[in-house]
């Protein structure tokens, strides 16, 4: 039951980040004191903690699988697996990143442009990594 919650989750979120990086151009024009819309300070918080619930379960189904042994074949299960987990991880590390990045306004590594491409691809990934998990939960209620 935890896992279909979660899923629900999951996939709420990601129609959230995909739709909002959507539309977002429809509605807010940037200034250089607002180059992002006041919605992504909600947002943001919130992909912090769906990509945490999504590399937990996303680590569970991956360890399920792995405990089958060496001996077992190669099966849709554990590439979805393996691609979720590390998926989750390498888009984890950039959001982490780029969230501490926005909140230090005095760290600055990088430049302004380099910035948004870094948040268009988180804000193009993630939504596909949650989904895939939030769907995987929803139907199998559990990892």
């Amino acid at each position: 039951m935890a896992g279909r919650i979660a899923g629900w989750g999951l996939i709420v979120m990601a129609f959230a980040v995909a739709i909002h990086t959507i539309v977002e151009p429809l509605y807010h024009t940037s200034t250089a004191a607002q180059p992002y819309s006041p919605f992504w300070e909600i947002l943001d918080p919130l992909m912090v903690l769906a990509l945490a619930v999504g590399t937990l379960f996303a680590y569970r189904r991956k360890r399920a699988i792995d405990q089958e042994g060496d001996d077992a074949p190669v099966s849709r299960a554990y590439i979805a697996s393996q691609a979720l987990f590390y998926g989750f991880l390498a888009v984890g590390i950039l959001l982490l990143w780029s969230y501490l990045n926005l909140l230090n306004p005095g760290y600055a590594p990088t430049g302004v442009d380099a910035t948004s491409v870094l948040w268009m691809l988180i804000d193009a990934s993630l939504p596909l990594l949650l989904g895939a998990q939030g769907f995987h939960l929803v139907r199998s209620g559990s990892p």
